[in-house]
């Protein structure tokens, strides 16, 4: 286990490979999940040293918070855990959903969160998505009015643009931003990146390994049938261009005796800012794929090596 990380400004420290809870329990995102697998995903990453993880009220809808509050309650060891969950989404009696980043919503979020998560208080909480009329400082003010009552412990924002993220941290409350990032999609570092670093809060990328391709698994003969089909980055030639980057990687993944994956988590983690990742596992055997991450240790000359891949 290696040594934990802080989160931003914040009083949590997590082991840098921390867990995207999303395929546990979230039935909207993946067909056929298996509870008890989820279940036992969240155990084995707690057995094994995994102390940060992350789940979100549209996960299910609801019933990644509640699958993982019955962990919480089954193992104990609450104290020793990070849990970051999120919401912003509002569902109305027709079951149309839009976003919504008003106190008193956000305030209904985190109460229902804790009846879920079966717990006092939450570590991290998130404003999911931004909405087009709450002011983000007002939002993330109510955030740390709940913060001051002991019911979140630090305050997230979740793909905010650069200016709706200084609008949230007027006041200098945002402890963590979360936001898509990865070697193929890098814009972050054009203002995401440079102002978290700037402000200490911590970077969490999502969509890590890019849906997979670039954990080194996919051919030119793979073929897709879910989101990745209408992506980009699996098209025609691009894909075949994108195969070809993450290609090589692998003689530093041989050189190190691990996967491709681990090499481009580990990567992440020489980033200003980004301190903690949270790579998604739907079996308990990804998880200790996983954390064999914090066994890489990349030279300056390979840093270098992979961005120039990359860029």
């Amino acid at each position: 286990m290696s040594n934990k990380t802080r989160l931003g400004k914040s009083d949590l420290w997590v082991n840098p490979i921390g867990l995207g809870a999303n395929a546990v329990g979230g039935h909207n995102l993946y067909p056929n999940l298996d509870e008890e697998a989820g279940k036992e995903v969240v155990r084995t990453a707690v057995a094994n040293g995994l102390n940060f993880i992350d789940t979100a009220f549209i996960y299910g809808p609801k019933r990644s918070e509640e699958l993982i509050g019955e962990v919480l309650k089954e193992i104990g060891k609450r104290d020793e855990l990070v849990i970051a969950t999120k919401g912003a989404h509002k569902f109305n009696e027709q079951g149309d959903v839009s976003i919504d980043n008003s106190p008193a919503f956000l305030r209904d979020s985190v109460e229902s969160s804790l009846k879920r998560l079966q717990t006092d208080y939450i570590d991290l909480f998130y404003i999911h998505f931004p909405d087009d009329s709450t002011p983000k400082d007002e939002a993330v003010g109510e955030l740390k009015k709940l913060k001051d009552e002991g019911k979140i412990r630090a305050i997230g924002v979740s793909n905010f643009s650069i200016d709706q993220l200084k609008e949230a941290n007027k006041d200098g409350h945002v402890d963590v931003l979360q936001s898509h990032y990865n070697l193929f999609k890098r814009d972050a570092e054009q203002d995401l990146l440079p102002y978290t670093a700037e402000q200490n809060i911590s970077f969490i990328p999502y969509f890590p390994l890019a849906s997979g391709l670039l954990a080194g698994k996919y051919n030119s003969e793979t073929r897709f049938n879910d989101l990745r089909a209408q992506d980009p980055l699996f098209a025609g030639e691009a894909f075949q261009h994108n195969l070809e980057k993450v290609e090589k990687l692998r003689p530093i993944a041989r050189a190190k005796g691990v996967e491709i994956a681990h090499i481009v988590l580990a990567w992440y983690l020489t980033r200003d800012s980004i301190d903690a990742i949270i790579p998604g596992a739907k079996r308990s055997d990804q998880v200790l794929d996983n954390l064999k991450t914090l066994d890489v240790q990349l030279t300056p000359q390979e840093i270098e090596q992979i961005n120039h891949i990359f860029v």
